[in-house]
């Protein structure tokens, strides 16, 4: 077996879309891989290593009293909580936090944009796949947690809007 034919198995390769391709012939032993190896066993221990994540139900905010509604604006914070008519928006999964497409780009949210619950607010990126991040709630930003490039943890708080 000369370079041409292994340059030709590594183009039949790209033309289908393997990742992975083993030959043996008599004296000749060829294995060809694309792309990083992943131990699977490391990232199924990894995980079963893992805290469980733990919830905390959000309060139900209190239904407001007609003409009251400048005092529930400047409600201080809830103890121990975040303050009234205020929620987190946590990442759903282990990864970078990215606040916009690429470099060059504005960000896909600022502190005072509104939302809705189908607003791409992030993305996160995971085993080199961008996840692109949905508000699931509707509201105004006021705070960004997080800053650009920087790691994140399943539950871990990203955003504070604004929703009452």
């Amino acid at each position: 077996m000369d370079f041409k034919d292994i340059k030709k198995i590594v183009e039949l390769m790209d033309e289908h879309g393997l990742s992975q391709f083993k030959l043996q012939q008599e004296d000749t032993k060829l294995e060809l891989k694309r792309g990083g190896d992943i131990d699977v066993a490391a990232v199924q221990s990894l995980l079963a290593a893992a805290p469980a994540p733990q919830y905390q139900p959000m309060p139900a905010p209190a239904p407001a009293a007609a003409g009251s509604a400048p005092a529930a604006a400047a409600a201080p914070a809830e103890e121990g909580g975040l303050p009234a008519g205020v929620e987190e928006v946590a990442s759903p999964m282990v990864g970078t936090f990215y606040t916009a497409a690429s470099p060059d780009s504005d960000p896909f949210v600022s502190v005072g944009d509104k939302i809705s619950a189908d607003t791409t607010i992030c993305i996160v990126e995971a085993m080199k796949v961008m996840n692109e991040i949905k508000a699931e709630i509707s509201g105004e930003i006021v705070e960004v947690l997080v800053e650009n490039g920087t790691a994140v943890q399943y539950g871990e708080p990203l955003f504070r809007v604004k929703t009452a």
